[in-house]
């Protein structure tokens, strides 16, 4: 297999305010992590800025101005009580988005088999005209949308195990069948979205997890609803919203994952990947607050890309 690594350096300079979970610290773990003998068959790449023309593939032109307004010139602006800007911010979310496009041209190329971005800030939460949840532009809605436009995807599936439901991404499709969203998540929990009524267009799966429920229950919910409705989609490409904050050590949630869960449906999407899109699929980091927990899960999650 040939994965591709997309991240730069500049991602530890977004900056959030003093205790705040989303912090620099959790690309530096990850990049360490990554940095191990294990991965030296990845074929890394440093991000390259974004065009900001390619977020209106899933953002208002308003939206994105805002965004860009919002960056202070010094310290720390809040966009609202949980989601913060420094000066960089602006910088790491461009280079979020390119690194991600650039992962799937390389898939699509034929050049990588699938990739991983290891990038922050994360995006799921972020909806068509409203930053929230750590996330200012939803990186795989862009992907998606990218995926269809450049390169004729005619249907695309997001599939997002983060612990929290991914609001943004749905909001982003919800009327659009083109796009599967699947995804499971804590309920309740933040953000209050992601009830199995929530359909869309036929086109949003959600299985939600009661808290306390362990990696039984998380396999049975991807068994049952998210793997049958890929196949009923069957979609040219798979895109992983890689959250690992459904991990028994995370500060945030209380669903008892362990690196094998991860492992396991990490494997399952790839069958996916193989049977329906020739292979073709490409993550994302998105969540994941406990430093261990996230640098073991990312360790399985990308090995797991390696090696099929």
């Amino acid at each position: 297999m040939t994965t591709h690594l997309y991240t730069h350096d500049i991602f530890a300079e977004h900056l959030t305010p003093a205790g705040h979970p989303e912090r620099p610290d959790r690309i530096r773990v990850v990049s360490d992590i990554l940095s191990k003998p294990d991965f030296d068959g990845l074929v890394r790449f440093e991000t390259q800025m974004a065009d900001e023309s390619s977020f209106l593939l899933a953002h208002t032109e308003s939206h994105i101005q805002k965004m860009r307004d919002s960056v202070p010139e010094e310290g720390i602006f809040r966009v609202d009580p949980d989601t913060a800007m420094s000066p960089k911010s602006w910088d790491c979310v461009k280079h979020a988005v390119g690194g991600g496009l650039a992962g799937i041209d390389h898939v699509f190329s034929g050049k990588a088999d699938n990739a991983f971005l290891a990038a922050r800030p994360p995006g799921h939460h972020a909806e068509k005209v409203t930053a929230m949840g750590f996330c200012f532009i939803n990186t795989a809605a862009v992907m998606a949308r990218h995926a269809q436009k450049k390169h004729g995807a005619e249907r695309v599936a997001i599939v997002d195990f983060d612990v929290h439901h991914g609001n943004g991404t749905q909001d982003i499709f919800f009327d659009d069948a083109s796009v599967l969203y699947c995804s499971t998540h804590q309920m309740p929990l933040y953000p209050g979205t992601g009830a199995k009524e929530e359909t869309g267009a036929g086109n949003i799966c959600n299985a939600p997890l009661s808290p306390g429920m362990d990696g039984d229950g998380f396999r049975q919910a991807f068994k049952s609803r998210i793997l049958p409705a890929i196949d009923a989609h069957v979609p040219d490409l798979i895109i992983i919203s890689a959250g690992f904050d459904a991990h028994h050590r995370d500060p945030l949630a209380n669903i008892n994952l362990v690196e094998d869960d991860f492992d396991w449906a990490t494997g399952k999407l790839m069958d996916m990947a193989d049977k329906h899109c020739d292979g073709r699929l490409a993550s994302l980091l998105e969540g994941g607050y406990d430093l261990q927990g996230l640098a073991q899960s990312c360790r399985t999650h990308v090995k797991r890309l390696m090696n099929g």
